[in-house]
């Protein structure tokens, strides 16, 4: 067993942010989180202490909505339709382990060529490539020539379209994605215009249904949006209340029915918006602040892959999320522990409590009180195992692979502390010094 402490846990519990807390890893699971002051002893004996000292220790992060086949550079689209399909299993692994590698600990991916999806999810989870843990779709179900169709969903008719839910079902997918409208990355279609009747999305969701699948909308215009709701939909993705002059209109009654639903809305905010905030034209700006102030619960999600939205900038999304007004702690709430309810694996991961798979992450600073503090990503955990450490021997493996041998912490506090201080909702000692490095046995 291995445990943890520093100076904040945020625990994505009800308890908010613990000063000087600790996190005891048994195997995958957490075995205890709290107070440093109450692990019991037994425990705090048998485990190896590794002291974090001023960092900030907090759930690991979730992206609702990636594109593992897409590289995230001009033309990813194209380069998709080009590839063979070894081709793009191994950039969606290498683009997995760049999300690991930036904090984020479970996934969704939601739109693959064929069975891509499942498969590289299986790989990871098999442990013989890393990666955070997925939730994946299979190819978007769409129409002929309508939005992501070359991903091979393409379908027409209410039979046609329950069998494909079927076939994906048996496949073992997590989620059904369905393009509602079309989208900007397809020649040829429309984000704004609505892509099925209302009958064939009825059939898409009540086929999932017996499948025991969610369904994931994209939906761009107003009108999508609301087809997706008296659908029956889980999660709207984009929910961008676009108009048939590409303006961003959100209309007030449907965000009032999205809350009342209690609809999942992820408004995909990725560093392409934080690149371009200074530039924004009012009706260009997203929609998510009307959706926050109307209590829609909104989950935290980049497009990534998508043109200029690389999976390492994950944490720029949520920057972005704050520079539209939200505040640290929604958009933490929106990263972790919320947006594992909306993916479904809120049994299994979102939160540091006890029982939970051992997802975490370390950050200097405070991230309750600025949110750009993930930036300073030091220790990810998943599945129990350290990723990313701060132990790491500078310029080892070149930055790549396993990390260097690791030392062990152990902190060092003032004979005579003065009085502690509040920093954001923790109480933490100000001298409280940065713990020194100390080889383990047989650490070179």
């Amino acid at each position: 067993m291995r445990y943890y402490t520093a100076d904040r846990l945020i625990t994505g519990d009800s308890d908010g942010c613990v000063p000087y807390g600790g996190v005891l890893v048994d195997g995958e699971l957490i075995r205890w989180a709290g107070p440093d002051r109450d692990v019991p002893r037994h425990l705090r004996q048998r485990s190896e202490h590794v002291a974090l000292g001023p960092l900030t220790l907090l759930p690991g992060l979730i992206d609702s909505h990636v594109h593992l086949a897409l590289d995230g550079a001009p033309g990813a689209m194209d380069r998709m339709r080009g590839a063979t399909a070894d081709e793009l299993y191994a950039l969606m692994l290498r683009n997995a382990a760049e999300l690991l590698t930036a904090g984020v600990t479970t996934a969704r991916d939601l739109g693959a060529p064929g069975g891509l999806g499942v498969r590289v999810r299986d790989t990871i989870r098999s442990g013989l490539a890393p990666g955070p843990d997925l939730v994946v779709s299979g190819a978007p179900l769409t129409v002929p020539d309508g939005h992501c169709w070359f991903m091979g969903g393409a379908r027409v008719g209410e039979r046609a379209l329950r069998q494909a839910v079927r076939d994906q079902a048996r496949a073992g997918v997590d989620v059904i994605k369905v393009m509602v409208t079309g989208g900007a990355l397809t020649r040829g279609s429309t984000s704004w215009q609505g892509q099925f009747t209302a009958q064939e999305l009825a059939a898409i969701v009540d086929e999932a249904a017996l499948a025991g699948l969610p369904v994931a909308a994209h939906a761009h215009g107003t009108e999508g949006i609301a087809a997706s709701v008296r659908a029956g939909v889980h999660t709207i993705e984009h929910c961008s209340f676009l108009d048939p002059s590409g303006a961003i209109v959100p209309d007030q009654g449907l965000i009032l029915r999205l809350a009342a639903d209690g609809v999942h809305v992820c408004p995909t905010i990725s560093v392409r918006f934080t690149e371009r905030w200074d530039r924004r034209a009012p009706d260009r700006l997203p929609a998510l602040p009307a959706l926050y102030r109307q209590g829609v619960p909104v989950i935290a999600g980049t497009d990534a892959g998508t043109d200029g939205a690389p999976h390492r900038a994950y944490v720029e999304g949520l920057i972005g999320m704050a520079q539209l007004g939200l505040p640290p702690e929604e958009i933490l709430t929106a990263a972790t522990s919320r947006a594992a309810r909306a993916l479904r694996v809120e049994t299994l991961t979102g939160r540091v409590v006890s029982g939970l798979r051992a997802d975490f992450i370390a950050v200097e600073g405070d991230p309750l009180r600025d949110v750009s503090a993930l930036r300073a990503l030091r220790l990810v955990i998943a599945r129990g195992r350290e990723v990313r450490s701060p132990f790491r021997t500078p310029g080892a493996n070149g930055g790549r692979g396993d990390p260097a041998p690791q030392g062990r912490l152990e902190a060092r506090s003032a004979a005579s502390p003065p009085s502690p201080r509040t920093l954001g909702s923790c109480t933490v000692n100000p001298h409280h010094r940065r713990p020194v490095p100390r080889p383990r046995p047989g650490a070179t």
